[in-house]
C-alpha cells in the first residue's frame, strides 16, 4: 500500500541569487494554496522533505553531499548540469509550473489539477445590468473536504478568496479555469463588460482578469467603473487583450488597471500575477 501523503512538505534551498530566492519566495506563498503545499525548511537540524539546489554552484553542490550523504532525499538541481548525479535538473531560468512539477514528481504527487476544485459560476447570456436582471454571483463554498487523484482527502481552505474572470471567448475561460482550479481560487465567469459590473456589485473580488474588447462597453471602460466604486478599490484588475502596443497600455494605466496580460496568455506571467494580487 502507498504511504499516506502528507499535506505539507518542506524544501531546503540552497544556493541561487537574491533574485531567485526572491522568485522562489513567490513560489512558496502560491504553493501555500494547493495540495499538496510546499514549504521552505529553515533548520538544519531536521532533515527536509526535498532539497532544491543551485547545481551551479559548487559550495551549495558540496553543501547538498553533506546535507544528503545518503541520496535518498529526493533533490532537484537548477542549472546546466546534474554534475554527474542522477538528480533531475531544471534550466535556468527557473519556472513556475516546471518547478511544482518538479516537487510533485518526488514525493510522487498526483498532477497540480487535482487541488482543490473552486466553486465555479455558469455564464450567462449577455444582458444589460440592472438591480433586477444583475447576475447571481456563485455562494461561497460548504465543502469541507476534498479529494485528490489517489482518493485521499484533504481540507478545504475556508477561505473564501474570489477571482471574477470576464472573457466572452469560452476557450480563455477554459484557460483561466484550469489555471486558477489548482490553487483553490473560487471563481465566478462574466462574458460581457455589463455582466461584470453587476457581480462587483454585489460580491468583492480579490482579482478580476478582464477582457479588453467584448460585447457592449469595452475593458477600459469597466475597470474605470469597477475602479470608480470605492468598495473595489483593492481589487486587483488585471488586463487580458491581444493588444499589446505601448498605446493600449497607456489606455489600460489611464482605466486603473494593476497589471496587463497579452494573449495568448503565458502561464508563467499568469502565476506570477497570481502571487502577486492574490492572497497566499
Amino acid at each position: 500500500m502507498a504511504a499516506k501523503q502528507k499535506d505539507i512538505y518542506s524544501v531546503e534551498v540552497i544556493g541561487f541569487s537574491q533574485t531567485e530566492l526572491m522568485a522562489l519566495a513567490s513560489v512558496f506563498e502560491l504553493s501555500s494554496r494547493r495540495v499538496p503545499k510546499f514549504a521552505r525548511h529553515n533548520t538544519v537540524e531536521t532533515t527536509p522533505d526535498i532539497f532544491l539546489i543551485d547545481a551551479n554552484d559548487m559550495e551549495a553542490m558540496k553543501r547538498l553531499l553533506e546535507r544528503n550523504a545518503s541520496g535518498v532525499i529526493p533533490t532537484i538541481l537548477i542549472g546546466d548540469s546534474n554534475r554527474g548525479t542522477q538528480w533531475p535538473v531544471l534550466p535556468r531560468p527557473i519556472r513556475w509550473m516546471k518547478l511544482f512539477q518538479a516537487f510533485d514528481a518526488a514525493i510522487g504527487a498526483p498532477p497540480v489539477a487535482a487541488a482543490a476544485k473552486p466553486v465555479v459560476a455558469s455564464s450567462a447570456p449577455s444582458v444589460q445590468v440592472s438591480p433586477s436582471t444583475a447576475p447571481t454571483p456563485t455562494q461561497a463554498p460548504v465543502a469541507k473536504t476534498v479529494s485528490d487523484a489517489s482518493g485521499a482527502s484533504h481540507p478545504q481552505s475556508s477561505r473564501t478568496d474570489w477571482v471574477l474572470v470576464v472573457d466572452d471567448n469560452q476557450t480563455v475561460r477554459e484557460f483561466m479555469k484550469s489555471k486558477l482550479a489548482a490553487f483553490g481560487f473560487n471563481v465566478d465567469y462574466a462574458e460581457s463588460g455589463e455582466q461584470a459590473i453587476g457581480f462587483t456589485g454585489q460580491k468583492h473580488y480579490a482579482c478580476i482578469f478582464l477582457d479588453v474588447i467584448m460585447p457592449g462597453i469595452d475593458g477600459y471602460q469597466v475597470c474605470k467603473l469597477i475602479k470608480a466604486n470605492r468598495s473595489a478599490q483593492k481589487t486587483a484588475v488585471v488586463m487580458l487583450t491581444s493588444k499589446d502596443s505601448p498605446f493600449d497600455k497607456i489606455r489600460g494605466s489611464m482605466s486603473g488597471c494593476d497589471a496587463y496580460l497579452t494573449k495568448p496568455v503565458d502561464e508563467e506571467k499568469l502565476l506570477e500575477t497570481i502571487a502577486k494580487f492574490l492572497p497566499g
